[in-house]
């Protein structure tokens, strides 16, 4: 359960998802809001819950774990009519409990459940509610959410608007701080970086502890912190096992299920390629990208300065942060956007494709103040593909300008990402 200091950080920045949740209890008997600890899940939870006459219960708490692990379907039966079960994960038992209970009822929104692994991912969660639950994920703060602002960009990109459109603030040092800070709220409280750092460094330590071990038996839990701090210094490029395994003494299937793990809990995310019969040299290898840049930055131990000046990293966890923030705003976006990248052998290459529908759109990042015609060379190779489909591409650079390069093509400033 979240400590009342989090609670509180967690209630100054407003979250975008709390309509969706809302909407869909009233049509869906069980409704799951899941996503990393301490993201905000149970104070979101609690806030529906508290002007919706619902109980709370948390299996953080030895007592009521112990209660429904022992008598799954008594414990369900004797809940009241509308109950928040927090942290569900630990109990996958009670999820057929759930479906039984359902089953006799179908009262929309009887259950609001949270969890800090993703029961899709997760095989003794995966089964149960099908058809019965909707899952709705919460990540860590949007920059919009921590600005306040209600951002246009998806929605004009997937329509073909016009975002080429006037001048944005420079950020220079900003955008820096920006991508260290990160989005749990927590972290964003502390004014120092190296009190931020001091934070990720002690919450990768209590997942390890508790989530991982929770998840799985592992021969070696010393070497998930230093598989995180590799994958962070390969993130947002196509993921190799071999080389995440050469510093350990660890077989390479090994080293894939430790990933497998890390994703099952929310701290890194496998971008697949994006594939069509139509282009036949393609690179099929995912993308890993880590699940917060200011988790990455703390792993990496660079600061503000170490990052302005290694480019390389600074152009890896910007394009990370990207993704991030691209993730969070489809979560609450109409119609669902799913996310991939595209790299074929012929050296074209989009750091993100989005598909909503049969609609796609594509978005390469720069870690650059200036853009070049060259810029949108993998952007078009995929308008020519897809057609009609393609609804429009950016670059997305560290510049003032958001400017035309052709049709449905633009130049635009990143941080128009959170800008209204």
């Amino acid at each position: 359960m979240l400590q009342s200091a989090d609670m509180k950080a967690e209630s100054l920045f407003p979250r975008r998802i709390i309509s969706r949740v809302i909407s869909v209890l009233t049509d869906t008997p069980v409704v799951l809001i899941h996503g990393p600890r301490q993201s905000g899940k149970t104070t979101l939870a609690r806030m529906i819950g508290e002007e919706r006459d619902y109980s709370y219960f948390t299996f953080d708490d030895a007592s009521v774990l112990s209660a429904a692990s022992e008598d799954p379907l008594g414990f369900i039966h004797r809940l009241p009519e509308r109950s928040i079960l927090d942290e569900v994960q630990k109990t996958p038992e009670l999820l057929s409990a759930i479906k039984l209970s359902v089953d006799r009822d179908r009262l929309p929104g009887r259950f609001l459940l949270t969890g800090s692994a993703n029961v899709l991912l997760v095989p003794k969660l995966s089964d149960s509610l099908a058809g019965r639950m909707e899952i709705i994920p919460l990540f860590p703060l949007a920059q919009c959410e921590i600005e306040g602002s209600k951002p246009f960009f998806l929605k004009n990109l997937f329509s073909g608007g016009d975002i080429a459109n006037g001048r944005y603030e420079y950020l220079g040092e900003e955008l820096i701080e920006r991508i260290l800070k990160g989005g749990y709220p927590e972290p964003l409280m502390r004014t120092s970086w190296s009190r931020r750092s001091d934070w990720y460094r002690n919450y990768v330590d209590t997942l390890i502890q508790r989530d991982i071990r929770d998840l799985a038996r592992l021969r070696s839990l010393d070497a998930i912190p230093a598989l995180l701090e590799v994958a962070a210094s390969q993130s947002a490029g196509l993921i190799n096992f071999s080389e995440l395994a050469s510093p350990f003494h660890l077989s390479r299937p090994t080293i894939r299920h430790y990933i497998n793990l890390l994703e099952n809990i929310f701290l890194v995310d496998l971008l697949k390629p994006w594939h069509s019969n139509r282009l036949k040299r393609l690179i099929k290898t995912a993308k890993i990208h880590l699940g917060d840049t200011g988790l990455a930055g703390a792993l990496l131990h660079v600061g503000p300065e170490g990052l302005m000046t290694d480019r390389k990293i600074l152009g890896r966890l910007l394009e990370t942060f990207v993704f991030n923030e691209l993730r969070k705003q489809a979560s609450w976006t109409d119609g669902d956007i799913t996310f991939f990248h595209y790299r074929d052998k012929d050296q074209y290459e989009v750091d993100i494709v989005m598909q909503q529908g049969m609609r796609f759109t594509a978005v390469e990042i720069k870690a650059a103040e200036t853009v070049k015609e060259k810029d949108f060379r993998g952007i078009r190779r995929l308008q020519r593909v897809l057609g009609k489909q393609f609804a429009g591409g950016v670059v997305l650079y560290t510049g003032e300008n958001a400017l035309p390069f052709g049709e449905r093509l633009s130049a635009v400033p990143i941080s128009a990402l959170w800008k209204g």
